[in-house]
């Protein structure tokens, strides 16, 4: 493991590979301002067209533990490099294709890429950096990508515009597919050793079961689940026309509203985790604290007599975009409690958590409406919205239950004399060493 203070080497590998998850989420919404070319263009409908988020959200969940289980047995490295070219492959079959079950497939592939990035980026990071700033450099890591979803929406617009549709899609594949070198040349992970245990194909799939059974493995698991589901949701599908044809908003002002949910992540992510790097102790209270304020704020929102103000809308939208940041702390839990050659798997689940919850959520909300389109919109968005309200008391149900049990376990581990990674107190917890 790296020392307090990293070398230059591993701030550089780490930047070419955070470049490359920058990538990933901006791949991921690319199709988020080009809605109205897509329809013409495939000659699909609305509905048609939704089905480009959900196929990249349930591709990007379902491919999370087989992510951890293939960084943990081959590398970084390797995998970095299949996720661009995945990426740039995916993204220039778009830029060309004009039949709608090909650019299904063009979809899933950039989904497959973009599955494979964020689980590798933690395994690097956990590699290079103490556990104690894990947290504060996957904190980061996250807070940059939303960078990548800034640069999806009005410099992309811009682009579209000045070189049309297959100009564009396929500048992006093509730039993207020439990072793959960059990234094999730069990534390199330290000389650590393969444990035998990840060699094994069979014992990829065994590390599966160990990390699910560890505690620590489910609470991140749920606490990745209740905390990120909401701002994704709404950022990728649901955000905007809950804004225009649920609140009244107007089209150009909803644009800005949604905008705070990118920029709550930009700018919540250094500041949660320098805190809870600094302060251990207040990881779990923050994530409780989320889920209290984002259910406040979701009682509030819809709840309001009639249209609720316009200030309020944008209070509420800057609190769920907390939960993107908040979500990082899961992969903390999971780092602390596993040990190094499982790391990617622990991950893994923990990571499809969130995403889960994301593709449930968006289904779901879609379902109602459909089921209540005979009322009045506002009526039928109130409706639909509560799919988020029940999500998040059983995903922080859940999150409390395994809270609990941890704490069990890390007190009967200490009062046999083994080390843990955080100390608890029946009242104070501190991080241990």
């Amino acid at each position: 493991m790296a020392g307090d203070r990293p070398a230059r080497s591993a701030w550089l590998v780490w930047g070419v590979a955070v470049a490359v998850y920058v990538a990933a989420v901006f791949h991921r919404g690319s199709l988020g301002v080009a809605g109205p070319q897509a329809l013409e263009r495939f000659g699909v409908g609305p509905a048609a067209l939704s089905a480009f988020t959900v196929l990249q959200v349930g591709i990007y969940a379902s491919m999370q533990i087989p992510a951890g289980l293939l960084v943990d047995r081959f590398g970084a490295r390797r995998i970095l490099v299949m996720s661009v070219l995945l990426l740039g492959l995916g993204q220039t079959l778009f830029a060309v294709t004009t039949a709608y079950p090909l650019a299904l497939v063009a979809r899933a592939v950039l989904g497959l890429g973009d599955g494979l990035t964020w689980v590798t980026i933690l395994r690097l990071v956990a590699l290079r950096f103490t556990t104690r700033q894990y947290a504060l450099v996957a904190t980061v890591s996250a807070a940059l990508g939303g960078l990548g979803g800034v640069a999806a929406t009005f410099p992309l617009a811009a682009v579209l515009v000045s070189i049309g549709w297959t100009g564009a899609y396929a500048l992006l594949g093509g730039l993207t597919l020439a990072y793959a070198v960059v990234v094999g040349l730069a990534v390199h992970e330290p000389g650590t050793h393969q444990d035998s245990r990840v060699r094994s194909g069979a014992s990829m799939f065994h590390n599966v079961g160990t990390a699910w059974r560890v505690p620590g493995t489910r609470l991140a698991f749920w606490a990745h689940f209740s905390t990120m589901f909401v701002s994704v949701a709404l950022a990728l599908l649901w955000g905007f026309p809950y804004l225009v044809e649920g609140l009244g908003v107007a089209p150009g002002l909803a644009g800005v509203v949604l905008s705070t949910l990118i920029l709550g992540q930009v700018v919540g992510g250094p500041i949660v985790g320098t805190v809870i790097s600094r302060f251990p102790i207040a990881r779990m209270p923050i994530v409780f604290g989320y889920l209290v304020a984002a259910l406040a704020a979701w009682s509030v929102l819809l709840g309001w007599p009639g249209v609720p103000p316009l200030a309020y809308a944008v209070t509420a939208f800057a609190i769920f975009s907390l939960g993107g940041p908040i979500s990082a702390i899961a992969f903390a839990i999971a780092r602390d409690y596993n040990p190094i050659h499982q790391v990617g798997v622990a991950s893994g689940v923990a990571n499809t958590g969130g995403h889960s919850a994301t593709a449930l959520s968006a289904l779901a909300v879609g379902l109602l409406l459909q089921l209540t389109s005979t009322l009045p919109a506002a009526e039928s968005y109130r409706i639909a919205m509560l799919v988020f309200v029940a999500m998040l008391l059983f995903g922080g149900f859940r999150t409390l239950v395994w809270w609990r049990r941890v704490r069990r376990e890390v007190f009967a581990a200490q009062d046999r004399g083994e080390q843990v990674p955080v100390v608890l107190r029946r009242r104070t917890v501190r991080e241990s060493g």
